[in-house]
């Protein structure tokens, strides 16, 4: 969608909940790209800041932390029929929230599933219950319920959402390198058929934030690019991945679920503890935090093949993520608290002189070797394309207009995750935000320069199991 383009009709209105960095963010691209007036919006948030930005555009700014108890009775008023609800918030039920607009006949859009406050602290309940995998098994029962209601986009921000368009792109990139006649695959079977044809292992979400403060990070302070609050949640979560069939090494510290589809596992330690080897192609290798996301278990489950009750073929998925180098000392300072968090947090935005956000897919396995699809957006470009973002921010928020888009476009869609949307409509309206959109072709491995100074227990026979990419 060309940033001059005729705005979308939509004749609803839209509450955004929450009105943080990510809100913040995606107000003037909504007032740009939807046909929608100031009169026509709300915002509900627990935070007085942002306050002047909705002045400023006229829109009505409602300050009330929204809690299990008064959920319903502050937003049943305000959304109606044919009306959109936004949610940017953290620690509101996305499935409450979901339900709500069931009820009302709304759309709804989010950017993680979110719970309640106190489900990720919750000792009474068992790691595996705490996890994303158990959120999502939540919504898929909810989903059962609610076949053919109004459209509820679950997950759709850079990642998850963003990232799961870029794999269907990267497929067919590989596929059509490979010199394979295809067409487009319009079913989730014929994705899991083009993965397994070519012999994709695993699947990093390969992200490097670069950009940079002149403000030093401060003792007791959590310093991020985007929501400290959010990365905090993610990062105290247990590590989870989707895990492969060409896996042959049981991590010693790894769980299964006894519930649900099975296509995730998790590990006994914070995901923020956890660290791996991956690779981008401005950086180069690097060591990412293996940070439990969404898109690690439903775009391992969407690319599933079975015979019968037997998995032939999953991809390995998982997010390694580089965030900022002043929220990796804060990461640091967090873990050596015992995940206490800090009293001080700083989200940087205008403040920042230079870097980029660089976040992509890296498809490993095939007989290319590695394969990495993504965007490569700096703080300067950043700035040019939208007021009120940084490189990391725009990320989300262009997927976060797509998605309202294809929700628009297609309203009677029950619930769906962004594996189960219109990858090429998605991609057309967010990426003349994305910057520097590329994909390039790899000879790393996660062996390459290993055991140079001391001996590893490494696979060398397949270069692509878990094991060779863990920092142990």
């Amino acid at each position: 969608m060309p940033l001059e383009s005729k705005p979308i009709e939509f004749r609803g209105c839209i509450v955004m909940v929450g009105f943080g960095s990510i809100g913040r963010g995606v107000l003037p691209l909504i007032l740009r790209h939807i046909g929608v007036t100031p009169d026509r919006m709300v915002i509900v948030t627990a935070e007085e800041e942002g306050r002047r930005e909705a002045q400023l555009q006229g829109i009505r700014f409602i300050l009330q932390p929204l809690t299990r108890e008064n959920y319903i009775s502050v937003l049943e008023p305000l959304i109606g029929e044919g009306d959109f609800l936004l949610n940017l918030s953290v620690e509101v039920s996305s499935l409450s929230l979901i339900e709500l607009c069931y009820a009302k006949n709304a759309l709804y859009l989010d950017t993680c599933n979110e719970p309640w406050p106190g489900r990720y602290t919750d000792t009474s309940l068992s790691p595996s219950m705490r996890s994303n995998y158990a959120l999502r098994e939540e919504a898929l029962e909810l989903r059962a319920r609610q076949e053919g209601g109004p459209t509820a986009i679950l997950t759709h921000g850079a990642n998850p959402g963003l990232v799961s368009h870029f794999v269907k792109q990267a497929l067919i990139n590989l596929a059509t390198d490979q010199g394979r006649r295809i067409e487009t695959p319009k079913s989730r079977s014929g994705w899991a058929d083009l993965a397994e044809q070519l012999g994709v292992k695993t699947i990093h979400i390969a992200e490097r934030d670069t950009q940079v403060s002149p403000v030093p990070k401060r003792v007791g302070e959590f310093v991020n690019t985007w929501s400290v609050d959010g990365f905090i949640g993610e990062g105290s979560q247990p590590a989870e991945l989707g895990w492969g069939s060409h896996e042959k090494h049981f991590p010693p510290d790894g769980f299964r679920h006894d519930f649900g589809d099975g296509a995730a596992i998790y590990l006994g330690r914070p995901g923020a503890s956890m660290r791996m080897r991956s690779w981008t192609p401005l950086e180069g290798p690097y060591h990412g935090f293996l940070i439990t996301h969404g898109e690690s278990i439903s775009i391992a489950d969407y690319l599933t093949q079975k015979d019968g009750d037997r998995v032939r073929y999953r991809p390995t998925v998982h997010y390694t993520y580089h965030p900022c180098d002043a929220a990796v000392l804060s990461v640091h300072e967090l873990a050596g608290k015992n995940w206490n968090e800090q009293t001080e947090k700083r989200i940087i935005v205008d403040e920042i002189t230079s870097g980029m956000d660089e976040l992509g897919v890296l498809l490993m396995g095939h007989e290319r070797g590695a394969y990495w699809y993504g965007s490569q957006l700096s703080i300067g470009e950043a700035r040019s394309l939208a007021p009120y973002n940084n490189a990391t921010g725009l990320q989300v928020t262009a997927a976060v207009l797509g998605g309202v888009v294809w929700a628009i476009e297609n309203p009677r869609r029950g619930i769906v995750e962004p594996e189960e949307m219109d990858f090429e409509r998605v991609l057309e309206v967010a990426g003349p935000y994305l910057g520097n959109v590329v994909g390039v072709y790899s000879g790393w491995t996660p062996l390459v320069d290993r055991g140079r100074l001391f001996p590893e227990d490494l696979d060398i026979e397949d270069p692509w199991q878990f094991k060779n990419f863990r920092v142990v």
